[in-house]
């Protein structure tokens, strides 16, 4: 079912992608058109988009790259990088937990953090970027009636009011 693949290759690095039988890719001078066999078939349909979006968003990692912005709001909330003796890194968040939280760093994704209240995350791979970004959120994810937490990006949360009996 899935025996072809797009090789993206930039500045940045490369980026390989696994695309389906169904799915046509033809590359005519710098552009790159995506097809299906049957546009009628709903399946088809739907990974055409999907594989489209994919290919669209290597590219951008590999010329540009992703970045992804974590915000900690909350009193004492603060985060730091830390290198470990093996010499990966690993994101210590401060959070309103007795103890440190975090996540080591994956392979291929660079975190930093110019302030104590922000994390920014970059790679190429804009899934694993996003996907990091998420399980460091899930520590602490925004709570509605004080809007303490950690946010992504420019995320916006609707706050609650206060409960009366």
């Amino acid at each position: 079912f899935f025996s072809r693949e797009v090789v993206v290759t930039g500045p940045k690095g490369s980026q390989k992608l696994v695309i389906p039988d169904h799915i046509q890719a033809l590359q005519e001078n710098e552009k790159l058109t995506i097809s299906v066999e049957d546009p009628t078939k709903k399946i088809q349909k739907s990974m055409w988009g999907t594989i489209r979006s994919r290919i669209n968003n290597d590219v951008i990692g590999v010329t540009e790259g992703h970045l992804c912005i974590l915000r900690l709001v909350g009193t004492g909330y603060r985060a730091h990088i830390e290198d470990r003796p093996d010499g990966s890194k690993f994101v210590g968040l401060k959070v309103g937990f007795c103890v440190l939280k975090g996540l080591p760093v994956p392979a291929g994704i660079t975190v930093s953090s110019p302030v104590p209240t922000t994390v920014i995350i970059e790679g190429i791979d804009k899934q694993q970027v996003k996907l990091f970004a998420g399980n460091l959120r899930r520590i602490r994810p925004p709570e509605p009636y004080k809007g303490k937490g950690i946010y992504i990006d420019d995320e916006k949360i609707k706050l609650k009011d206060k409960k009366i009996k």
